[in-house]
């Protein structure tokens, strides 16, 4: 990377205050490494604000902060994170993502081979995905006011006319449909955050949903509600919709998709594979006639392969989710009283 001779980050090869000041480390720093990567037509427009051409439809934005430690892990890494959470969050909304922006809180001392190799992931992650970052904002605070390095990105994405995906549209009756297993970002980050060494890698799902969620589309325009369960895994994620939506969850426990060595790592380490993080992974609440159809499809995607149907929703005033077990009793899957893997996404 070519950074300005006059910058005191080049000495030792980390973030300096300077990069924050406005002047010329902070230009060099954006042009040599941000704008090097993450370049496109909108971006090198220069503007503080990108310029847009309107598209029809109904319009989605969605803000994500990302946190997560370790900054690396076995599938994926921050930078890669940053697009593909926002980016399925918009796709959540039967959108097709138009475009990112992508705001960094750097700590003073971090690494700049670290921050490029991030923003190398950030931009591989959008160049795949076919969605451009457009603008963007660095900050840096002061060592030992950060943790390396903090970044946020917003997603802006158009719904076509006639698609109406919304929490308020669940219903007693349909089908609940789940992408794949479940569990493997939150067990990739816990391996690689505690040191730990199973028989094979546990990679992280993370991945952009968009694509996938188009094919579901075209397939149902009708499907009500779609969610990716990250944070506080499915059982989360369906309480949520059942809390929001008044009403109650059945499901399957055989039905749901879980990998054998996440499944033996969540019983090694006492997790529950329903409250483990997802980032590639998606709920779908649709009726009971474009099951079948929607499963297919799913099944068709590359991100969709061990897709399955997992339960049902049910007329319940209490809002409980319930599933009926592997040995044919039924217990309640709450939410979690705390956080069972901080720091996941």
């Amino acid at each position: 990377m070519t950074v300005a001779p006059s910058d005191p980050g080049r000495r030792n090869g980390t973030v300096d205050m300077v990069h924050g000041g406005g002047g010329r480390a902070m230009a060099e720093l954006i042009k040599d490494l941000f704008q090097r990567h993450l370049s496109n037509p909108i971006l090198d427009q220069g503007h503080d604000a990108a310029l847009l051409e309107a598209e029809p439809g109904k319009l989605v934005v969605s803000t994500d902060g990302h946190v997560i430690s370790p900054l690396f892990f076995p599938g994926g890494d921050i930078g890669s994170l940053s697009v593909h959470g926002t980016l399925n969050d918009v796709a959540m909304a039967g959108a097709r993502p138009l475009c990112l922006t992508a705001g960094f809180i750097l700590e003073e001392g971090f690494p700049l081979a670290d921050l490029e190799r991030i923003v190398m992931s950030m931009a591989s992650a959008a160049s795949q995905a076919g969605v451009p970052v457009v603008t963007g904002d660095t900050k840096v605070v002061e060592k030992g006011k950060g943790d390396g390095v903090f970044i946020t990105t917003t997603g802006l994405g158009v719904v076509p006319h006639g698609v109406e995906i919304s929490v308020a549209r669940a219903k007693p009756g349909q089908a609940i449909l789940l992408s794949g297993s479940i569990g493997d970002h939150g067990v990739a980050i816990l391996s690689k955050r505690e040191n730990l060494e199973f028989e094979t890698e546990i990679l992280s799902d993370c991945a952009a949903l968009h694509t996938l969620v188009a094919d579901m589309v075209a397939a149902a325009p009708d499907i009500a509600v779609l969610r990716d369960p990250t944070r506080g895994g499915l059982a989360a994620t369906l309480n949520e919709l059942a809390r929001a939506a008044g009403v109650g969850m059945h499901l399957d426990e055989t039905a749901i998709p879980v990998k054998g060595d996440v499944m033996a790592a969540c019983e090694l380490l006492g997790l529950d594979p329903l409250h483990v993080a997802n980032e590639g992974k998606l709920v779908c609440l649709c009726e009971q006639a474009d099951a079948g159809k929607l499963l297919s499809v799913m099944q068709a995607h590359p991100l969709g392969r061990d897709a399955a149907i997992i339960g049902r929703v049910t007329e319940d005033e209490a809002r409980l989710v319930e599933m009926e077990t592997e040995i044919g009793g039924l217990r309640v899957v709450d939410w979690l009283s705390g956080e069972q893997l901080p720091r996941i996404c």
